[in-house]
């Protein structure tokens, strides 16, 4: 039998090497094996699928209502009321997003759930409340009616596919960010396994190697590759690249704050949300 390994099984120990995917694997496993506790197993798997299947159902939401560039949705207020109702719904995911990410904020979602865990389920708190809020911003839109422009034959398939590669880089982005905290897992299988909370480290690899925010470039990049354009549609992608441009400025300066030298080398080295066309030599001056 030959010592030698296989690419495969090579590429299976770097990938099980690397820290992340090492720390979503010891999550899974404390939450595999939980220690005793009928009342806290019940309150983390309760939790746990309410979180999942509200973020799965805001996330099915917000592609189904994009992919009819926002002229199908639920919301029926007349106009023109319709556009300030539109407006609110806009405003309040930024709006909730950042404030809760405020130290002020994490101390909140650590009392929204009663008792002593509400600290360990923080990350799935907040994951559950961010899901509630795409759920109710493309759900409860109130269309317009006005339909501006519908793309038809090749330039429909062309628009589709980078529509479905848009949402693909924003999972491999939210992936390289720290999949377990951006689902909610790991509030909840953290308390599961009876284990603290243990973030993942500052995201460099992956994506962030190209870019330093690519999951809002990738959630911007959805906005703007739809089929179908309506002046909702407009309103909406124009709203949310503004945020997406403008909110990770608040998400760097707790990076700042946290990692320090390290993560001012990082910013030195690599693009905010532009990706460089040649590489930089270290050595140069």
């Amino acid at each position: 039998m030959s010592d030698e390994t296989t690419p495969h099984t090579g590429r299976g120990q770097r990938l099980l090497s690397d820290p992340h995917v090492a720390g979503v694997a010891a999550l899974i496993r404390a939450a595999a094996r939980p220690p005793r506790g009928a009342g806290r197993i019940a309150l983390a798997l309760a939790i746990g699928a309410l979180t999942h299947l509200a973020f799965a159902a805001g996330v099915l939401a917000m592609i189904l209502a994009m992919f009819f560039g926002m002229s199908e949705s639920f919301g029926r207020v007349p106009a023109p009321w319709n556009w300030l109702v539109n407006a609110m719904l806009i405003l309040q995911f930024p709006l909730a997003h950042s404030v809760l990410l405020t130290p002020r904020g994490g101390r909140l979602l650590a009392r929204l759930i009663p008792g002593p865990h509400g600290k360990t389920l923080a990350t799935t708190t907040y994951a559950l409340i961010a899901s509630v809020q795409l759920l109710a911003l493309f759900a409860l839109w109130t269309p317009s009616g006005i339909v501006w422009w519908r793309a038809e034959g090749a330039v429909f398939w062309a628009i589709c596919t980078a529509y479905a590669a848009s949402w693909l880089l924003l999972i491999k982005a939210s992936f390289d960010a720290g999949a377990e905290v951006q689902s909610g897992a790991l509030g909840w299988m953290s308390l599961m396994g009876r284990i603290a909370p243990r973030f993942p480290d500052m995201p460099t690899q992956g994506l962030f190697r190209v870019i330093r925010q690519p999951i809002y470039v990738a959630f911007a990049l959805t906005l703007w590759t739809v089929s179908v354009w309506t002046p909702d549609q407009l309103m909406l992608a124009v709203s949310f690249t503004a945020y997406c441009l403008l909110a990770p400025r608040l998400k760097e300066r707790r990076f700042a704050a946290r990692y320090g030298d390290r993560f001012a080398r990082y910013r030195a080295e690599v693009p905010y949300v532009v990706p460089r066309l040649t590489r930089r030599d270290p050595d140069a001056q």
